[in-house]
């Protein structure tokens, strides 16, 4: 809102200056003239055309928008309050409402009304009444307020937002561990119990065999073989996931993200003999993260580890995790060949590759944002996610 208070005072001084340049005196009044000209015409156009970079200045400084309200008092004497000048004047406690809060709009509205009251004292051709003189002060006052008001208005609407940003992520986060839930107990059907199945298939066929008029030892053999293959396989499967429903019941258990994370690069190392290190960023280490959101960042995780493997021909791979800003961070970076130019989700699903897909899906299902692509490196590919530690509290949190 700033920069078009600034545009518009951009404007207004444009259409004064040649009634304040005509009106000044010859030699020192008309240089004067000309450099408040110059001066206001300069700092709304900056702030205008920039203020992402020299908006925090004049914040941190209002002695700048004070030399500025002296400046415009100079195209004002000049050009007189008639002009539209007069608008630009009632534009400064509006900023000073905006950007410093009701004290600042209290103090440039007083400086403001002094100076026009002043101004207006000086006429002489015709002398102002007391209504014409006391009207710019006022609107100065209105103005002010107003800027001091809606100042109040966007920062709670932007803690309102972030207070709803929060509320999803921590939503995301819930309902990431009931569909993992689900997950388990689909996985522990569609697995564990057709391995039994098959185990109980198997060892009828090997009760069939033994008890045979005529037994075959060699085939006795391969059947009591594939009973035992069976059975260490659904021993295997029910372990793993009887380990990640424990977890997932009780709340109280929460995962080291990144000794998980090293432990999963040097498996990925071993297996691939890339060279893979995994290390901490960030101001802190990670906090202790709940295994089912957790379960969802390392898949990714080693997802991109593998993709860097098989299609990026990398020689490095490096692994980091920490926190700044509030934000979970994780990064997994290649200096492999990188994607190729334009490459979309929406062309990966087509083309049947839903690798990069199913990653930017868990990574909304924990409501992380995942980034895929050079990132701030010169070649390879890097996948950085970015979780606000506000969803983890909830889910983390011991019970009562």
């Amino acid at each position: 809102m700033c920069r078009q208070v600034f545009g518009f005072r951009l404007a207004m001084i444009a259409l004064a200056t040649p009634t304040a340049l005509l009106n000044a005196g010859d030699g020192l009044p008309t240089r004067l003239v000309g450099a408040a000209v110059v001066v206001t015409v300069m700092t709304s156009y900056v702030l205008f055309r920039d203020w992402e970079r020299f908006g925090p200045l004049l914040l941190r400084h209002p002695t700048l928008l004070a030399a500025d309200t002296l400046f415009g008092a100079l195209l004002l004497i000049s050009a007189g309050p008639d002009s539209t000048l007069a608008y630009v004047s009632v534009c400064t406690p509006l900023l000073a409402g905006l950007a410093y809060s009701w004290r600042g709009a209290a103090i440039f509205a007083s400086l403001q009304g002094l100076l026009l009251l002043l101004i207006h004292a000086a006429r002489e051709n015709p002398p102002p009444g007391i209504a014409e003189a006391t009207l710019l002060p006022g609107l100065c006052v209105i103005a002010g307020a107003v800027g001091s008001s809606l100042r109040n208005l966007m920062l709670r609407f932007g803690t309102a937002t972030q207070a709803l940003t929060t509320v999803q992520a921590r939503l995301a986060a819930t309902e990431a561990v009931s569909a993992e839930r689900a997950r388990l107990a689909r996985e522990m059907h569609d697995s564990v119990a057709k391995t039994l199945h098959g185990v109980a298939l198997a060892a009828d066929g090997l009760a069939a065999s033994a008890n045979a008029d005529e037994m075959d030892p060699a085939l006795v053999g391969r059947q009591a073989a594939l009973v035992a293959r069976s059975a260490r396989r659904a021993a295997a499967e029910s372990r793993e996931l009887l380990a990640d429903l424990r977890r997932a019941s009780a709340p109280d258990q929460t995962t080291d993200i990144l000794t998980e994370l090293a432990a999963r690069t040097r498996d990925f190392s071993t297996r691939t003999g890339l060279v893979a290190v995994c290390h901490p960023t960030g101001t802190a280490s990670p906090p202790p993260v709940p295994p089912a959101v957790a379960r969802q960042l390392l898949t990714i995780a080693s997802e991109a580890m593998e993709n860097a493997h098989r299609h990026a021909h990398a020689t490095r791979v490096e692994v980091s995790a920490g926190v700044q800003d509030g934000l979970l961070h994780i990064s997994v970076h290649d200096d492999g060949s990188g994607l190729p130019p334009s490459t979309t989700l929406e062309q990966l699903r087509r083309a049947g590759h839903f690798g990069l897909v199913g990653m930017v899906e868990r990574a909304t299902s924990v409501g992380a944002r995942i980034h895929i692509g050079r990132g701030g490196h010169p070649t390879g590919t890097e996948v950085r996610l970015e979780l606000p530690l506000t969803a983890l509290t909830d889910q983390a949190a011991p019970p009562r």
